[in-house]
């Protein structure tokens, strides 16, 4: 595939590191302003820098935008006039809705919105997507990319916020319970070093029995909780002060904050 990414900050270089070890392209054009943050991509096979977004539209068919806001409808507008019937326009900022991208570059452009995370460039991308009615044609194209880098879901546009909390900011709240998991190893007697092994590890078998056995979390507890345990003692007192009530305000708190932002930009 004939893919360039406009815009190769932090998100834009995780996805390019996903599609180059997995072997997902044919040529792989990355843009930026400043190429000096990605100068580590150079030289990998098919691959080509450049500052100039213009000549990867013309050497790509699939366009993947990873820019800020900000600077999204400018860049819709430099490349309008480049656009064939060949492209597929994959946007991956936050808050740009598909109306607003039609408006821009028309109705009659494959559209599709992609909410990965950051985990992409590992391959383990918990990705979100959608597409106005003629993008809907190049779905199984964005789902042969995002595949190969982790697990996608097609949702309705109107729940895309939603899934940026739980897929995107995800990451930082699991990487936070993460990082408590390890204090706590530390504080019972492992070093640095072996607690976050333990941690690091635990929440991944964790999260490949749910995804290997389909089972609900509490099923899997139940495995794992006797009576009058030290299991359920444990997970008790974590109730108790309030674990998944924080979590779940925490996300709610996060996804107001979008709505909030989305206010202030209309």
């Amino acid at each position: 595939m004939k893919i360039a990414i406009i815009g190769t900050g932090n998100l834009g270089k995780s996805i390019a590191k996903g599609l180059i070890t997995n072997n997902a392209i044919t040529t792989l054009y990355l843009t930026k302003r400043n190429l000096s943050g990605i100068q580590d991509l150079d030289g990998y096979k098919n691959v080509t820098l450049t500052t100039d977004n213009i000549e990867a539209v013309k050497q790509s068919d699939i366009l993947i935008f990873a820019v800020q806001p900000a600077h999204f409808e400018t860049i819709l507008n430099d490349i309008k006039p480049h656009l064939t019937e060949k492209h597929v326009l994959i946007s991956t900022i936050t808050g740009f809705l598909i109306p607003k991208i039609e408006a821009i570059v028309g109705t009659d452009q494959f559209i599709i919105r992609a909410m990965p995370n950051t985990a992409i460039a590992v391959g383990k991308s918990m990705t979100c997507m959608c597409s106005n009615e003629n993008g809907k044609k190049r779905i199984p194209i964005a789902e042969a990319i995002f595949n190969r880098l982790g697990h996608t879901l097609a949702i309705p546009e109107s729940q895309m916020q939603a899934a940026t909390v739980v897929c995107a900011s995800g990451i930082a709240f699991w990487m936070r319970l993460i990082r408590a998991t390890t204090q706590a190893a530390i504080q019972l007697g492992f070093d640095a070093k072996e607690a976050q092994e333990l941690a690091m590890y635990t929440s991944e078998g964790a999260a490949n029995l749910l995804i290997t056995n389909g089972n609900h979390p509490e099923e899997e507890i139940d495995l794992v909780t006797t009576p009058k345990g030290c299991t359920i003692e444990g997970l008790n007192e974590m109730e108790h002060k309030g674990l998944s009530s924080s979590l779940i305000q925490g996300m709610v708190a996060s996804f107001n904050k979008i709505s909030n932002i989305k206010k202030e930009q209309i």
